[in-house]
Parts: C-alpha cells; structure tokens; sequence
C-alpha cells in the first residue's frame, strides 16, 4: 500500500479546474494568494500519534474501487489537525474541534466546475452517513466572496452540509506545501484525532456505494 496518482476518469475533470477558473473569471487556485494564516503546516507544533492512522489507511486501500477507485491511502499519516477555518457562525475553528470524529474534508470553490457538480453528492453522503461518528466538512475557499458560495448552495438545495470557509485561501495553501492539493476540488478522509487516512485529488462519487463502502471501512474498529 502506498500514496498513488489518481487512477481513473476523475483526472480528466479534475485537470480542467484552471480552465474552468478562468472561464468564470475567478483568479485562478495555483496563483491564489499566500499567507501563513495555517501556520505554513497544518501539523503546527502538536505531537499526536498518527501510527493508528496507517492500519484504517490499509483497512481501508481495497476500497479505492469504482467511484471512488482515485482515493489513494497514506503509507506515512500525517497529523491535519491544525488546519484552520471558519465554522458556520463565522468564528475560527481547526480540524482538532471534530476530535473523535471521522471527517472527509473536501475543498471546493463556486468557479470549480468539478466542485460544483459534486456538492449535491457530498450533501446526500453527509445526510446518509453523518452522525456521532462521521462528518464531511465542506470548506469552500472563494476569495472574500461568502456571499456567492452561500447562494450557490441554495441553489442547488443543500440541506445537511454546514458552511465552512476560508476567505484567505490559507487552507488550501497549508496543505499544498505539504504536497496534499495540487488542485480543486480536493478531498481528504481523516481520523478521530485528525492524522490523514487518505486523500482524493479530483471530483468523486461521494454518495455512490463504492464510496460509502470506503467510509464504512476507515469506521470500523
């Protein structure tokens, strides 16, 4: 088991993301603004012990079928809980807040054409799925712009997923320092005490049966 390059049809979406970009007149996710507002790593100084995190990662590898086939599990986890963003209220929060909680953390924006047809997908996976135990955290990354990525969720009739945000983009930039966002949308499963289980670059079937069966498995134990 080892880290992979994604393996099926999702990188021929997944590759026109700047394209998109540009077509919305949206600046583009590569030239985003900088910033160290995630401390440039999202480990920040904590110590946490992410070796559990490598046996749900191979629990979890025979999964990566189908829909789902481009998720590609952590040979080495890495610990994500300082990543920053805002809550639904508008107040900073990190990925340490849903400790004990699994959560698949997706990053999208309204001009990502990938993202967008996705987000109703996420939104029934959320309503199957969530509870105690699991939660996807949608955080949408619009430059300063809430105002059309709210609208854009009503839109499309959201009715599970919360409004998580990074205005500032420094969520997106923490995480391709570490080499985990080449691009949008991105999506990462992580654990309870949030150490990286795996990670999707690129669109996904998120309420297909592959990819519940995937989830179902990084829950077990």
């Amino acid at each position: 088991m080892a880290d992979q390059s994604p393996r099926r049809r999702p990188a021929v979406l997944f590759a026109a993301v700047a394209l998109a970009g540009i077509v919305a007149g949206a600046v583009a996710v590569y030239v985003m603004r900088s910033g160290d507002g995630n401390g440039g790593d999202p480990a920040e100084t904590v110590e946490v012990d992410c070796s559990p995190a490598a046996a749900v990662a191979e629990r979890v590898d025979p999964f990566a079928r189908g829909e789902v086939a481009a998720f590609s599990a952590a040979s080495d986890p890495d610990y994500l809980g300082g990543l920053k963003f805002l809550d639904p209220e508008g107040a900073e929060t990190t990925l340490a807040s849903f400790a004990g909680k699994t959560t698949l953390v997706n990053l999208w924006a309204t001009w990502c054409v990938p993202c967008r047809t996705e987000m109703p997908a996420l939104d029934r996976l959320e309503e199957a799925l969530g509870g105690d135990d699991f939660q996807v955290v949608a955080i949408n990354i619009d430059l300063d712009n809430e105002e059309r990525a709210r609208a854009f969720l009503d839109e499309i009739e959201v009715k599970t997923l919360g409004f998580y945000s990074d205005p500032t983009t420094d969520v997106f930039n923490a995480l391709k320092k570490r080499g985990l966002a080449l691009g949008l949308p991105t999506t990462l499963l992580v654990d309870g005490k949030g150490c990286r289980i795996g990670s999707v670059q690129g669109p996904a079937e998120w309420d297909s049966q592959d990819a519940k069966a995937l989830i179902g498995a990084a829950l077990q134990g």
